[in-house]
Parts: structure tokens; sequence; C-alpha cells
């Protein structure tokens, strides 16, 4: 999949594929779940149809995120599902051709409709343009299915929009994922997203407390976007083909005066350097909140009665 990155980047793209038709969506497509699929799975359809690519729009940072930080520089965001490298993979897992990626600001907030279409979608030589049930875009979110049609009747494009997908009588959305997950209910998420709910990352060199107490960790590298976890985890990991079950650990380590999110991974009879490697973490069930102990030693007891805890989970998951 090639990524065109920005606007500023089109004119390479095009230098690499003149003349080339596309089949088009456009939107933040956090999680890529089933409702995204959905869409997905109708510009490659049009692909065939009109012997051409497909391409997909995808805004960062989402909308939320950037409207939060105008209210309050240190405004909690939103969690993601994926942040915007894991949703390139998804991308291209599902075999799309090109990602546009548009960089949510000032300028895009306040562009018109009408001056979207013209810069953005015009900018390349789009045969079919899809979106989904409840797109708006442009200033004020002004933008709609309607104009988008009228458009595509004057310039020979076919303009579509999904209809709704639900689930258990629900509309499929990624804040639906999102609060699944923050409640604990990965089996709902698993049905929205259409896979596990998984979060990947290297390896990275953290601060080696764990050994101090025979309790190695792996530190996950985090992006800066907050993600929907928060706790203790019975987890699976997939290194290298390889299923590895672990605990894991998203938070500050207020035991030890900790402030930056970590993600901390226990990887159960495992212990191999992996410095640098690639690990896919799958989040089975939530055993506890993470808290703050008066020393090493507490901190230690509780860790090895929560290893207890996400082993029988575990092995019960297995099992069921």
């Amino acid at each position: 999949m090639y990524l065109i990155r920005g606007q500023h980047n089109l004119e390479l793209f095009k230098s690499r594929y003149p003349n080339i038709k596309l089949c088009g969506t456009i939107g933040n497509f956090d999680g890529l779940h089933i409702g995204h699929q959905a869409i997905l799975k109708k510009i490659k359809n049009n692909s065939e149809k009109f012997n051409a690519k497909t391409i997909v729009f995808f805004t960062e940072p989402h909308a939320a995120e950037y409207f939060a930080k105008i209210r309050d520089i240190n405004a909690d965001t939103p969690p993601r599902i994926s942040p915007w490298r894991e949703k390139v993979k998804l991308l291209e897992k599902n075999e799309i051709d090109f990602a546009f990626f548009l960089k949510f600001n000032d300028s895009l907030r306040t562009m018109s409709p009408e001056n979207f279409i013209s810069e953005i979608l015009e900018s390349i030589n789009l045969v079919s343009f899809t979106v989904g049930d409840d797109f708006r875009f442009g200033q004020d979110r002004k933008g709609d299915i309607e104009l988008l049609r009228n458009w595509g009747k004057e310039k020979n494009i076919l303009i579509e929009n999904t209809e709704t997908i639900l689930f258990d009588s629900q509309r499929i959305s990624s804040s639906r994922i999102r609060k699944a997950i923050t409640e604990n209910n990965f089996d709902l998420a698993e049905d929205l997203l259409g896979r596990p709910y998984t979060f990947s990352g290297k390896v990275v060199h953290g601060q080696h407390l764990g050994r101090t107490i025979n309790i190695p960790t792996a530190n996950i590298w985090l992006p800066k976007q907050k993600l929907p976890i928060k706790g203790v985890y019975a987890v699976e990991c997939y290194l290298n083909h390889q299923i590895i079950q672990g605990i894991a650990n998203m938070g500050v380590r207020p035991t030890i005066g900790g402030s930056s999110p970590v993600l901390e991974i226990h990887l159960f009879e495992f212990d191999k350097d992996i410095y640098s490697e690639r690990l896919i973490v799958k989040f089975i069930k939530k055993i506890r909140d993470e808290k703050k102990f008066d020393n090493l030693d507490m901190l230690k007891l509780q860790i090895q009665e929560d290893i207890l805890i996400a082993k029988n989970i575990l092995n019960n998951a297995h099992e069921s």
C-alpha cells in the first residue's frame, strides 16, 4: 500500500501514478470495525467495476482530539482503539491500494464543503466515492451526501453511502467499541471489530525494576494517543508466530512515582531477550485497577496474586 502523507505529497503521487483511476472513501476509521469494513468492501467492488484502484482518505488527529486541545491544551483527549500506524497496517491488511493522510488542523476545520470538494476530492481522479451513513464534512459539518451526489452528477462520479450496520439492534461505531473495552467487555469489542482487540508495539528498555522483584517485564512503546485500556489484565501475546500467556499493566506505576503511561507485560515461563521485537498483545480480561502500594514488597505480593488470577482466567478461556 502506498501512503500519501498530506496534500503537499500529491504531486509526487501523481508523477508515480499518472492517469490512475480511483475508487475512494473518507473517514477517521478508528479501529477499522465491521462498519468500516463494509465501506472498504464497497470501494473494492467498485474498483473491479471501473478497473480502478482503491484509496482511503483518513484524518489525523481525530476531530474530537483536535477540539479538546483547542478548548484546553491540557485536556484529556478521547482514547484511540488504534493509533494511526495501526490504522495504516489494518488498511494494508484489507488490501487497500492507497491511503491519503489528511492532517486535521485549523485550515481543514474551517474549509467550506465546496472548497473541500475542489481542493481535496478533485485533487485526484476519482471515479467513485463512498461514505458512511453519518458522514458530514467541511466547516461546521455543513457538507452532506446530497452535496456530494450533486457534485458526482456534474463530474460523472458515482457517489454512494452505506447503510447503518447493526449488532444486537444497535449501531456499530468506534465509540461503542471504546466503551466496551473500557468496561472490560472484550467479547463485545471482538464482535464489533470482527477480530480480537489487540495492541502491538516494539519492546523498549524501561527502568528494569521488574527484575529487582523477580518479575521481569517487557515494556511496549506507546504512541502519544491515549489507549482505552487502564489497569491490570490477563493477556495473550504473539511474538514471531509464538503465543505466550502473560499479565499486563497499563498505567503510570504510582508505587514508584511514575507520571507517564507505560504498558508492561510479564510473560509467563519466558526469559528471552526480545528488545526491539514487535509484540502483539491481546487483552482477555481486566483483573483490577492500578493502585499505589506502600512499598515494592507489597507490590510484589499483589503481582504474584494477579499472576495466579491471570493464569486461571487464561486456562478457563481455553477450556471453554
